[in-house]
């Protein structure tokens, strides 16, 4: 792709699939319209119809470094610095992980059970799950949490964006909430084993926080933590809902009945893998 020879929309949007390709991106026109259409805050659709408008050799030259990150490998919404969730556009960094269609059902598992009071999402990362209850939910308070700062800085960049009612809060886990104060957690907590990461797809591992993916020897020790404590900060009848490691569904459901919860169920997402836990928090103590 050379700076020289700006030329038009689709002769950008051909070189640029040219070069995808050539880097073995599996779908190379797609994301090279959507590398284009992002950059120009644009639709897919508004750039096809256009394809005879000329570039600007400003927009050509970032539109080049932009197509050569993702030739790297770098993740397409870390490249577009874009991720939709459910009704939402947020901004995607290498501050937090990439928001991921499976985590969408948890939204709907939470609004099928509550949708009033006070929710807490717990390691919040981009906000994609706070805010996606804010925008559909009508709690009275929505609170993001997350021990990194670099993180809440990412979810503060998408409160601002969306103009959603999100409270956020630097802590670890549930500790800055007090008891039977919330009426409802909800958390995509990390859940790989130490050994696991090492052999992640490196289009994951090279680029996505391992904080927000790694837990321990056993990839259970956040969520152990969460599920203990959630019962003390959750009131009489409220909910924790969780996203899980299908693998080791089974064992989580085991550790929430330990902890205490009571009507521990997991459901399966859209590939029909065992991905979400929820579970009530008894009327007594």
């Amino acid at each position: 792709m050379a700076t020289e020879a700006a030329g038009t929309r689709g002769s950008l949007l051909a070189r640029a699939t040219l070069r995808l390709r050539e880097a073995g991106v599996a779908e190379p026109r797609r994301e090279a319209l959507r590398i284009l259409a992002d950059h120009l805050g644009e639709s897919a659709g508004a750039v096809l119809a256009d394809t005879e408008a000329p570039i600007e050799p400003a927009d050509l030259a970032r539109l080049e470094q932009l197509v050569s990150r993702r030739a790297a490998g770098e993740p397409l919404p870390y490249v577009t610095g874009l991720a939709g969730f459910r009704r939402l556009a947020l901004r995607c960094d290498r501050r937090a992980l990439i928001p991921r269609p499976e985590t969408e059902g948890l939204v709907d598992l939470v609004l099928e059970r509550c949708t009033g009071g006070t929710i807490a999402d717990i390691g919040t990362g981009s906000g994609c799950l706070a805010l996606a209850l804010a925008d559909e939910g009508s709690f009275s308070l929505v609170v993001a949490v997350d021990r990194s700062r670099e993180a809440l800085g990412l979810a503060r960049e998408n409160v601002a964006l969306t103009a959603l009612g999100v409270t956020l809060v630097c802590g670890d886990l549930t500790s800055a909430f007090g008891d039977s104060s919330l009426d409802a957690v909800v958390s995509n907590p990390p859940y790989l084993a130490t050994g696991e990461y090492e052999s992640l797809d490196p289009s994951v591992r090279a680029w996505e926080p391992a904080a927000a993916l790694v837990s321990g020897e056993d990839g259970l020790e956040a969520t152990r933590r969460l599920l203990a404590d959630a019962r003390r900060v959750v009131g009489a009848g409220g909910w924790i809902a969780l996203e899980v490691d299908a693998s080791r569904a089974g064992e989580t459901a085991g550790c929430a009945r330990a902890s205490g919860w009571e009507a521990v169920d997991i459901y399966e997402d859209l590939y029909g893998r065992e991905r979400y836990l929820l579970a009530r928090r008894s009327d007594g103590r």
